[in-house]
């Protein structure tokens, strides 16, 4: 169901030691006409980071239905999950 929290498995390779976290941010664009009801479902602080192959799940709540336009509701969107160093 749409209330129903995400989870990503996110696995990355790291070439060389992260002294500092990474930023992952889980973004829902909740319509193509403006960027105010983008939500912002879940930002983390991962780190530091070995050298290697590595892996987590980040879970994120649903986003909040009434804070989408109600002719964007079905239809395509876009769900960006994003990594700052």
């Amino acid at each position: 169901p749409f209330s129903s929290p995400l989870l990503f498995e996110i696995t990355f390779e790291c070439l060389q030691e992260l002294t500092d976290d990474l930023e992952w941010k889980v973004l829902y664009v909740g319509s193509a006409e403006s960027s105010k009801h983008d939500q912002v479902l879940d930002e983390i602080l991962v780190g530091p980071v070995p050298v290697g192959i590595n892996k987590f799940v980040l879970q994120a709540d649903a986003p909040d239905r009434s804070c989408i336009p109600d002719s964007d509701l079905l239809g395509v969107t876009v769900l960006l999950v994003t990594c700052s160093y």
